[in-house]
């Protein structure tokens, strides 16, 4: 079946509080969705944000991120109190998220809503349910907040060992502060449960992102050493990262740990399978970023100041993916294969079953034949307009090269008249891919000034975009709707046109 959905994250929503949150303009997005005859929402990783505000550099890998619930259902609740949001200041620019407000002002009102709650029988089995990660999440948050947000490499030696009695300690210390990091989560959760149940009744599935690694200041680090490559020192060794190419002369240095496979393969990559279970919890599809890093990944020595003098490494191979897919035989994936995809890479994503992506903007180069052009796609791929990380339509068409848009005028018959915009979303849509997905900016035909991220840039631009209020309109919904169902995309549970 052919199905087709939309690329946007939870955060990019409008709202009074300064940042998209699970709630009523939430709500109206999946009612749109509907309306326009779509299938899926994708969004990016709901779990809290690190470093540089990056839903990818998360605390918690099995988290899932305060600053997303809703305070109105708060108020509504009886939790909150209307006033004691409008005192406070959410937002300077409507159009971005300002994550320094959301630092100060969320936790604090935060802080008012748990000193009223009253756990019940829910709570209690939301803890039990969830104690093989929450605890010790709970307990590093916390440990954090004591210590000024510093990340854990810089605590004193006895608390960089979590099974240490110094941390035993911590934990009757902090008790307070670790119960308020635990209702943050059983709301989350709560909320969002809510929210993908009406997705789900309306006929559209999550897709969501699981990345590759995790960063080094984050529990999952620190709570399991033994399962990357640290030194004695609890210091990374080697790092994450991509080689040189001809777009980045020193390649690109992440900086995360990387695993020890072997030592993940030795506990039946049980850590792996622990996350991916809370990522079913979460997702109806999950997209394994960097999937090619399984096959084989780039290891760069830590003290190196550039991704240069890294090397291939083998990673697990199918020996992770058939573990993975006995343990949650039910989830579904797609596998993020961009970048430098070898015949090595591509069999293991072929083996895996999973399909793989096709982006539309990587088409269209002039100087040679491209696999990323529409007529070469296998049917089994997700074709998409754009990623997070891409250059919206509109900021393609103004920066490419003359000659490469000429060559994607040509093949897809771009025409004034339809705009060119939406000329390059129908030649997406009219792929044999099964799944086309187009970012919510792309439809809006925003510039440069929408892009969601600057892949390998610390900047007050990414992750902080916001639709303008209103953005969701009845009008774009039939327009959505009407190339959707063209190419036989449209979701059959979708309501009908007349409701619009």
């Amino acid at each position: 079946m052919r199905e087709s959905g939309i690329l946007m994250h939870i955060t990019s929503l409008p709202g009074p509080y300064g940042i998209g949150a699970m709630g009523r303009e939430a709500y109206r997005f999946v009612d749109f969705l509907e309306q326009a005859g779509q299938s899926y929402w994708q969004i990016l990783p709901l779990t809290p944000t690190g470093y540089g505000d990056s839903p990818y550099q998360s605390l918690g890998a099995c988290a899932g991120n305060p600053y997303l619930i809703d305070l109105e259902t708060l108020v509504q609740e009886g939790l909150l109190q209307a006033e004691e949001l409008q005192s406070l200041t959410w937002q300077r620019d409507p159009g971005r998220v300002d994550f320094g407000i959301q630092y100060r002002q969320r936790r604090k009102v935060l802080k008012l809503a748990y000193d009223r709650f009253l756990p019940d029988q829910a709570y209690h089995r939301f803890l039990e349910e969830n104690e093989s990660w929450l605890a010790d999440y709970a307990l590093f948050t916390a440990l954090k907040e004591e210590r000024g947000g510093r990340p854990w490499q810089d605590w004193p030696s006895e608390l960089k060992d979590c099974t240490s009695l110094a941390v035993a300690g911590k934990r009757r210390e902090l008790a307070p502060a670790i119960d308020f990091e635990c209702f943050l989560q059983y709301q989350f959760d709560r909320q969002w449960k809510a929210l993908r149940g009406y997705a789900n009744e309306k006929g559209i599935r999550i897709i969501g992102d699981v990345p590759i690694y995790v960063p080094l200041d984050s529990v999952d680090v620190w709570a399991n050493t033994g399962l990357f490559q640290l030194d004695e020192n609890k210091r990374p060794t080697r790092v994450a990262g991509c080689p040189p190419d001809s777009f980045t002369a020193d390649g690109q240095k992440w900086g995360n740990p990387l695993y020890d496979w072997k030592a993940m393969a030795d506990t039946g990559y049980s850590w792996w399978i622990r996350r991916l279970k809370a990522a079913e919890n979460m997702y109806d599809v999950v997209r394994i970023d960097h999937f090619r890093g399984f096959e084989s990944y780039w290891s760069i020595p830590a003290e190196d100041e550039t991704a240069r003098r890294g090397r291939w490494e083998k990673g697990p191979g199918f020996d992770f993916i058939r573990a993975v897919q006995q343990a949650l035989p039910e989830l579904a994936f797609i596998a993020e294969d961009l970048g430098y995809v070898t015949p090595q890479v591509r069999k293991l994503q072929q083996d895996s079953g999973y399909p793989g992506m096709k982006v539309l903007e990587f088409a269209f180069d002039s100087r040679e034949e491209s696999d990323y052009l529409p007529h070469l796609y296998p049917v089994d791929s997700v074709c998409y307009t754009g990623t997070h990380d891409n250059v919206t339509l509109k900021q393609w068409l103004a920066e490419a090269l003359p000659e490469d848009v000429a060559y994607a005028r040509d093949y897809l018959g771009l025409n004034r008249e339809e705009g060119w915009i939406w000329g390059m979303i129908r030649g997406a849509m009219g792929s044999v891919s099964r799944l086309c997905v187009v970012q919510m900016q792309d439809y809006l035909e925003l510039g440069k000034e929408a892009r969601m991220n600057y892949p390998g840039t610390l900047s007050v631009d990414n992750w902080t975009w916001r639709a303008a209020e209103g953005f969701a309109s009845g009008e774009l919904a039939q327009r959505i709707r009407k190339v959707t169902r063209l190419y036989g995309r449209e979701n059959p549970k979708a309501g009908h046109m007349d409701s619009l």
